[in-house]
């Protein structure tokens, strides 16, 4: 059935196009939509996962969406950050070179940091998931009566009748490692094959992330001095906020030109901040 379907939602995918009150509703967006999901279903003969319709009706982005909005947001971190470190320096109008190191320094310690808090968080996370899966290993061990009745339970809640609930639950309860996988799923809603993900990967990914965005706002202290230093510095993070900005509207739905004027406008109101904490600062300590 599905390739004659298929055809038929390719052949009819355009058949709103001319019709205001339909283009108005979205129409023959969605009829669109449906077109991709029916014809991706067709070509693998098997159906998809719901994960996959989603990605492919636009909805959802999934595990893409959540890296794309952590790289967005990690070398943001590091460019709003380092940017305000090294705009505060500057402000006490101390030699370059003194601002350089005090961005370097900056930009390693901040991406330590982001490093070990995510190699930390994501290690804690995955010890709480395996404690719980240790518990409920324990409990199918001593009461299997009690976790078969929470399997009947579950399929009960997601439209089984109770007959055929008991059935699935026996069948499952035969194997101990199927039935412990499957209540760690069901029950406590956590994927044993990926226990939250790798606390190393995490930690490199962050540390790398922070780096990338931190070096901006130093890179021309490398060539230059004094004010041309401080304006270059503003000039490029800038540009870098910017799309940065517009990189978020990716996953935020907002316009381009509003999320890169939103982040450019965030990001300097903080360079500015500690500029003028650094120069009174200085000022004082002169």
């Amino acid at each position: 059935m599905l390739p004659t379907i298929a055809a038929a939602e390719a052949r009819d995918s355009d058949a709103y196009d001319r019709q205001p009150e339909a283009v108005a509703g979205g129409l023959p967006t969605d009829e669109r939509s449906h077109a991709r999901v029916i014809g991706a279903a067709a070509a693998t003969h098997s159906g998809l996962a719901g994960s996959a319709i989603a990605m492919l009706e636009g909805r959802h982005r999934g595990a893409a969406g959540n890296s794309l909005r952590a790289a967005v947001l990690g070398a943001n971190d590091g460019l709003v950050s380092n940017l305000s470190l090294v705009m505060g320096v500057a402000g006490a109008s101390v030699a370059g070179s003194t601002v350089l190191l005090t961005g370097i320094a900056g930009l390693v310690a901040g991406a330590c940091s982001m490093a070990m808090g995510e190699w930390l968080s994501v290690n804690s996370s995955r010890e709480l998931y395996q404690k719980q899966i240790d518990t409920e290993a324990a409990e199918l061990q001593q009461s299997p009566a009690e976790e078969k009745e929470e399997l009947v339970l579950i399929y009960q809640a997601k439209g089984l009748d109770e007959a055929a609930a008991k059935a699935l639950a026996e069948r499952l309860l035969s194997n101990k490692d199927t039935a412990l996988d499957t209540l760690v799923r069901e029950e406590l809603g956590i994927d044993p094959d990926e226990l939250g993900g790798s606390a190393w990967s995490a930690a490199t990914v962050s540390f790398f992330l922070f780096a990338f965005g931190a070096i901006f706002p130093v890179a021309p202290y490398f060539f230059l001095g004094g004010w041309p230093a401080a304006i270059a510095s503003l000039a490029l993070s800038g540009v870098v906020l910017a799309a940065i900005g517009a990189g978020t509207s990716l996953f935020t739905g907002r316009g381009v030109l509003f999320s890169a004027g939103r982040q450019l406008a965030i990001g300097y109101l903080a360079a500015a901040i500690t500029f003028g904490i650094g120069h009174a600062v200085g000022v004082s300590l002169g």
